[in-house]
């Protein structure tokens, strides 16, 4: 029986992406492929992390009975997780329930992308502030569907310049209103670049089809505190 290693489950307002605000389901997955430099749950990644070890059908009832219907997976890095396509074959046939993943971008979505159900995956975009650039699997982005979300946690102007770069080679971004790709969020990196300052930049290049999102969990909480 595949049983998944979990560092935290708890229920608290979703801190961004397209349901921020909106009380959500967490369940946090153990491990990570990357190891970005403002990462604020490494602690999940560390190979002694307490967990405990739940199966997708235990999981499932447990949402459940949170009477929650949003249900975000994250992690660490939730499309890692062994067995992940079983869970979220399980959650996705409960037409109750909207799921999201939270992915790193560099992990392929290929074998998930297509599973049934009101799943979608807010992909990040790892800009070089982050030390985890290159590990960018950039034929994620042909899979990307409108109901898919692209986040890019910037640390400073250098990183807008890159973005805004790969938004549009990607055309993700561009002058006039389009629907038929992914949305798109820029976040700051907390204490390294002050929001104004995006707000700024989006201003002098005219960047429609973007939004500004910053990590509301970090500004009603401390942001160390976890399960929140």
């Amino acid at each position: 029986m595949n049983q998944f290693h979990v560092t935290e489950r708890f229920v608290s307002i979703n801190g961004e992406a397209r349901r921020a605000g909106e009380l959500s389901c967490f369940v946090r997955f153990a491990g990570c492929n990357l190891c970005c430099n403002y990462c604020d749950t490494r602690w999940s990644c560390d190979p002694e992390v307490e967990c405990e070890l739940l199966t997708a059908e235990e999981l499932h009832t447990w949402i459940r009975d949170c009477g929650v219907t949003n249900v975000t997976l994250t992690g660490g890095e939730p499309l890692l997780a062994p067995g992940i396509e079983k869970l979220l074959r399980e959650l996705g046939q409960d037409g109750a329930l909207r799921i999201e993943v939270e992915t790193n971008g560099a992990v392929s979505l290929r074998s998930v992308i297509d599973i049934p159900g009101n799943i979608s995956y807010t992909m990040d975009l790892k800009c070089p502030g982050s030390g985890m650039a290159e590990h960018m699997l950039w034929e994620n982005y042909e899979l990307l569907r409108p109901e898919d979300t692209v986040k890019c946690v910037v640390s400073d102007r250098q990183d807008l310049d890159w973005v805004r770069d790969k938004l549009e080679e990607r055309h993700l971004i561009g002058t006039s209103k389009q629907t038929d790709h992914a949305m798109v969020y820029i976040s700051p990196v907390f204490g390294r670049i002050h929001p104004k300052e995006i707000v700024d930049y989006m201003k002098e290049y005219k960047m429609n089809d973007v939004r500004l999102q910053l990590q509301l969990h970090k500004y009603i909480w401390n942001p160390e505190k976890r399960g929140v």
